[in-house]
């Protein structure tokens, strides 16, 4: 019986909390209805899905470098919303399956069942049950429970490689040493060289990409995920070091289109 209570909690919790914000990164809760132990939660219509289904699924086309780009900043600019409100509310759950697509691939958070407020006053952290999704939870909250707006920090940087690399946070179809996408990518990161990050980068980009914003993505993306919660940078320095990039074009070859002439009359 303790299921059904958890997401009437869920429910409820989601219910309230996009009832009281409004951001365009935010999906709307368009309405809601409850009968007996059944609830039903309807949100604006997405019209491409989530960004983990165009990552992952294979018969979707591949996104493109800038795509990417401002899928990123758009997630971004949701978390940064919500860790900078007058009361701080912490995410816990941000990842691919949650970050969603409208026509124009304008990113939006959706699903706040498990969102929490932040610290009140001089506390430091909020002591909750640990839940989530394995390889997007940061480290300190996993082994204490201990939840803060750097906790969600570390699940962006988790999204933030899966976009630069193309590959699922856990996979178990991969050797041993490559199943977690944390663990596999920092050696790529760690190190500032191009040559080494571009063996890291998604193979579906096909090169199209600027090898300098790559880099800057992924020294953010770096720091993000620090063991140290202290060392990760806030969401809102995140998006101001993020913007920037979608106006770098170095490396990026535009595909080559034959016009034919065409004959005079």
């Amino acid at each position: 019986m303790g299921a059904p209570i958890i997401m009437l909690r869920e429910s409820n919790a989601e219910v309230v909390l996009l009832g009281q914000l409004r951001h365009p990164h935010l999906v709307k809760l368009i309405g809601y209805c409850c009968e007996d132990e059944h609830r039903l939660l309807v949100y604006e219509f997405m019209a491409r899905g989530s960004l983990e289904k165009h990552l992952y699924k294979r018969y979707t086309a591949s996104l493109s470098w800038s795509t990417r780009l401002k899928i990123a900043i758009g997630a971004a600019k949701g978390l940064a919303f919500l860790h900078d409100a007058a009361k701080p509310i912490i995410y816990r759950d941000f990842k691919t399956s949650n970050i969603l697509l409208d026509s124009d691939y304008l990113a939006k958070l959706s699903d706040f069942g498990l969102a929490k407020d932040g610290p009140d006053g001089d506390e430091t952290h909020v002591s909750t049950r640990v839940m989530g999704t394995q390889g997007y939870a940061a480290p300190e909250y996993i082994m204490t429970g201990h939840l803060t707006t750097k906790s969600d920090v570390y699940s962006f940087g988790v999204v933030l490689l899966e976009l630069l690399t193309g590959r699922k946070v856990v996979d178990k179809n991969r050797p041993t040493r490559e199943q977690s996408l944390v663990e596999w990518a920092r050696p790529y990161f760690l190190h500032d060289s191009p040559r080494r990050l571009d063996r890291a980068i998604d193979r579906n980009l096909d090169g199209q990409y600027s090898a300098l914003a790559a880099q800057k993505a992924a020294a953010m993306a770096y720091r993000c995920l620090s063991v140290s919660p202290k060392s990760r940078p806030q969401m809102s320095a995140v998006l101001e070091a993020l913007e920037p990039l979608l106006a770098m074009e170095d490396g990026v070859v535009e595909p080559f289109v034959y016009t034919a002439p065409q004959e005079n009359k």
